[in-house]
């Protein structure tokens, strides 16, 4: 198993040990891979999925059975909804004893069937190499996303006379489609110039198929406005003058006209899912929709495009910029523009909390250009999508599944690869959370330290899980249930307590100085931003 990593060129596996996991952590220690203890299972997964994010390559994390494993699933879930390729490598039981409910007993591999790219339950040592030889080709290619291993502790204290690492797969019955459809791209082409107001939607898939140069290549050559999803954000910096926000409920009102109003869309590297396009049938209906995507399952599964084209985005977009396409949109850009002036949502904080949306755009235009900014689920997501100005770095989040307690693992597993991965030593990582979301995974805090991983740490506070409460504000005018956070720590003796710098920013009076100061500390850090407990994410 060590050796198939090696060979694969892992640096770093994040997990959990126990009893059946023991063996490969044994081995671990005799190779060059690194280990990074976390303090519970899930966030060996998010981190493993930070670290793939910034590496642009594959995360591992490994964990023993029964609750190790079940542990896991909401880290492997929370990857396959975002597509995020990671190998998840999980102990078990005697084989033996499977299937006689044993201590620390857990069908992992039937448990997480809906929500894994495919999974192995290796019944023979013989068939490792070939098995981490597959599960690597399958987590990276096409749509990506995780593939668990299941190996039973006999398995892995077996013997296996020779190891010879596979030079290449053979998969009959998995073949993804890389290059797009030459015809498909022609009539694409076709119809882009036919265009009087295009816009392009593009989402995660983007960023995942290493296509952001080949894409704004083609954007910039032809001048066409650019909306994103939630997981697009970053693909376009956020001052480009072609790019025009965040669709979606919770987007920017003038993303959600441009997409009304345009007599064409190109989905790209997106699906067309419920919380970029709520009511797909009524925003697409009068308009020509093209599709790319590298999965076919995701074109046409909630509304039926005019000209799907299946391929690897950076494929499409490099074969889209070869054409000279004879269409000017200056005028659509224009209006677009005046619609940007006119529609950015305006404020009104309350003077005596932290503003988080003034706040939120400071520390972005403090932050290094090349800063991965990595946003929890809830208030501070939305706040954070709105809000962030991305330059040359990259934005994370918990987009498909939501998942509170992301920002800080996945920003651990981040910092771990800039830190150790590439030439970009030292590049600043910020997992910004609320206070509810940060409970979840703060004994991190103590992985962080063991491991000297220097993520810094924002937290928006408002006593409240901000973004449950905000719906009980509408939906059930203001009777508030279960969502009052009373009872949470003082988070200046939870830094303490990892010897961590502590700063408070209770209004905006001190700002610059304090988001200054937070940026300088040495190693990881920690800042709690005082909110209007009923502050609204508009």
């Amino acid at each position: 198993m060590i050796k198939s990593l090696e060979a694969e060129g892992v640096k770093v596996v994040f997990g959990y040990p126990g009893v059946a996991i023991c063996p490969f952590y044994n081995s671990l220690l005799d190779s060059n891979v690194e280990s990074v203890l976390v303090r519970t299972e899930q966030n060996a997964a998010h981190a493993a999925s930070g670290y793939a994010r910034t590496t642009k390559g594959i995360g591992v994390c490994a964990v023993t059975s029964g609750p190790g494993a079940t542990n896991l699933i909401t880290g492997i879930a929370t990857a396959f909804a975002d597509s995020i390729p990671m190998i998840c490598i999980t102990g078990q039981v005697n084989s033996a004893l499977l299937g006689s409910d044993v201590f620390q007993e857990a069908d992992i591999t039937g448990a997480v069937e809906s929500f894994v790219k495919y999974s192995y339950l290796v019944k023979d040592a013989k068939d490792i190499p070939r098995i981490f030889k597959e599960a690597f080709y399958i987590a990276t290619s096409g749509r990506k996303g995780p593939v668990l291993i299941d190996v039973p502790i006999d398995v892995q204290n077996a013997t296996v006379d020779e190891f010879v690492y596979p030079e290449e797969v053979k998969l009959r019955t998995y073949k993804p489609t890389v290059k797009g459809h030459v015809q498909q791209i022609k009539k694409a082409i076709k119809e882009v110039e036919k265009s009087k107001r295009p816009i392009i939607c593009v989402g995660g898939g983007i960023a995942l198929s290493n296509a952001k140069k080949e894409f704004i290549e083609f954007v910039e050559k032809n001048q066409i406005p650019v909306v994103s999803t939630m997981m697009g954000i970053g693909v376009m910096p956020t001052e480009h003058p072609l790019y025009f926000g965040m669709v979606g409920n919770n987007g920017k009102p003038y993303a959600n006209r441009a997409m009304k109003e345009a007599d064409m869309i190109i989905m790209a590297g997106a699906r067309v899912a419920d919380r970029a396009i709520s009511q797909p049938d009524l925003m697409i209906g009068d308009k020509l929709l093209i599709h790319i995507d590298v999965d076919p399952a995701e074109i046409g599964k909630n509304i039926g495009p005019n000209i799907p084209i299946v391929g690897d985005a950076k494929h499409i977009f490099a074969d889209f910029t070869e054409f000279d396409i004879d269409n000017v949109c200056d005028d659509w850009i224009e209006v677009l523009r005046g619609y940007k002036a006119e529609m950015e949502p305006k404020r009104a904080a309350h003077p005596g909390f932290v503003d988080p949306a003034k706040f939120i755009t400071e520390l972005s235009l403090k932050l290094p250009e090349d800063a991965i900014y990595v946003a929890d689920v809830g208030q501070n997501q939305i706040w954070s999508c709105g809000y962030h100005i991305v330059k040359k770095g990259k934005f994370f989040t918990s987009g498909g599944m939501g998942t509170m307690g992301y920002s800080i693992p996945a920003a651990m597993g981040a910092k771990y690869a800039a830190d150790h991965v590439g030439r970009k030593k030292g590049r600043t990582v910020v997992a910004v959370c609320g206070d509810g979301s940060f409970q979840m995974s703060m004994m991190e805090f103590a992985t962080m330290r063991q491991h000297g991983i220097a993520a810094k740490v924002i937290v928006l506070k408002n006593n409240y899980l901000g973004m449950v409460r905000e719906y009980q504000h509408y939906t059930y005018e203001d009777h508030y249930s279960v969502v009052d956070l009373s009872g949470s720590p003082d988070l200046e003796h939870i830094a303490k307590a990892y010897d961590m710098p502590f700063f408070r920013l209770k209004d905006d009076k001190d700002m610059n100085e304090t988001i200054d100061a937070f940026l300088k500390a040495d190693g990881p850090a920690l800042m709690e931003c005082l909110v209007d407990p009923m502050d609204l994410v508009k």
